[in-house]
């Protein structure tokens, strides 16, 4: 651990001044910081990385022929676009509708924007789903009875009552990161339980050209096309 040594000097029998050396040996506290280090590794709950749930479908479903099948009335197209801004539009379009202006609607995010519309779209299942989070908040349901009553719910709204919408959600190459963010977060916030994340077709570019007016919106072949 530790010893003194001292060391004597002297002449003739004079007593001289000692002069004392401390030397402190740390090794042995080598050994207990490892095993401190082991000890609190075994005895302490790792943090867990903190995930948003995100519904990505497999290719086969956002397939073009699967998407033609989407029932037009619960289907919705959310596109994001440059500057903050989103569109949407209802059902599917005909070829008619890409030259229309008009068919792709214009809102916002949060919740007077695009929420408000998604909650009106999901109405009734989105209530329901809202009294099982507070079923779960208050202890009566565990987290896993929460989520099996939950997608019972939105299976039902799906299949059987043919009420709950299918989102689609199509990112411009003008939108950023967060757009994306605050698009899927609008989509648990209402409880939407069928969207996926898909590419943006040269009719929706052209939608959004007629739009706004935004030659970045379109495709080198489509800018060449509109400058004829």
């Amino acid at each position: 651990m530790s010893e003194v040594q001292v060391k004597e000097s002297g002449e003739g029998g004079k007593n001289k001044q000692k002069k004392q050396t401390l030397r402190v040996d740390f090794t042995p506290m080598v050994d207990m910081n490892m095993l401190l280090i082991t000890f609190f590794m075994f005895c302490t709950t790792l943090l867990k990385p903190q995930t948003m749930n995100l519904n990505m479908p497999s290719k086969d479903v956002v397939d073009e022929k699967e998407k033609n099948k989407a029932r037009e009335s619960s289907a919705i197209t959310l596109i994001l676009g440059g500057n903050n801004e989103v569109y949407y539009y209802e059902g599917m379009p005909q070829e008619s509708d890409y030259e229309n202006p008009d068919f792709l609607k214009t809102s916002a995010y949060g919740a007077e924007g695009i929420r408000k519309y998604l909650l009106k779209r999901n109405a009734g299942t989105y209530e329901k789903i809202q009294a099982l989070k507070i079923e779960k908040g208050e202890g009566k349901i565990t987290e896993q009875e929460f989520k099996e009553q939950s997608v019972k719910i939105q299976d039902e709204a799906m299949k059987k009552l043919k009420i709950a919408p299918t989102v689609m959600i199509k990112v411009s190459d003008l939108a950023t990161y967060k757009n994306m963010v605050d698009a899927l977060d609008e989509m648990t916030i209402c409880n939407i339980g069928v969207y996926a994340v898909i590419d943006l077709a040269d009719g929706d570019r052209h939608l959004l050209y007629r739009k706004t007016s935004n030659g970045e919106y379109l495709t080198e072949a489509q800018r060449a096309a509109a400058k004829k």
